[in-house]
């Protein structure tokens, strides 16, 4: 048995039903934070061109597109792993490029956020979805698929 599988096992039997809300939360504030992207996203190419000296508007899509589905995914539990695994990265430049110049306890930081995501998707990369998710839904029914 593999280590993934071991902890999948472990997982389904001990995951508490309130994880589930957490989940639901990460989801929720991900995807809200797609949808301030999108609605800002010149400010966001601006922030991000200082770290990257090319035309950033690429990186600036992928971040919000990958927020938004990504966020919707983490919620209704489908491919929770791989979903979180790809916001990982994000997460942590935002901590390192965006806000290096602030500290958490500034009173304008928005430090603590994505420090907050970004172990919140760690946990769940090592969790994943819990019983209530699509991805057991699946993993029972695998002939609905």
């Amino acid at each position: 048995m593999s280590v993934l599988q071991q902890i999948d096992k472990w997982s389904s039997a001990h995951h508490p039903r309130w994880l589930i809300v957490l989940r639901v939360a990460l989801g929720l504030c991900l995807f809200i934070k797609g949808i301030s992207f999108i609605s800002n996203i010149t400010t966001l190419e601006i922030l991000l061109q200082k770290d990257f000296k090319t035309s950033s508007l690429w990186i600036a899509y992928a971040v919000t597109w990958i927020h938004l589905f990504g966020g919707l995914m983490i919620v209704v539990g489908l491919l929770t792993r791989l979903v979180v695994l790809l916001q990982i990265p994000i997460l942590v430049g935002a901590i390192v490029m965006v806000n290096t110049n602030q500290t958490i306890f500034s009173g304008s930081s928005e430090l603590l956020f994505p420090i907050v995501l970004l172990l919140l998707s760690i946990f769940f990369l090592i969790e994943g979805g819990g019983p209530i998710s699509l991805d057991n839904y699946f993993r029972k029914h695998p002939r609905d698929m």
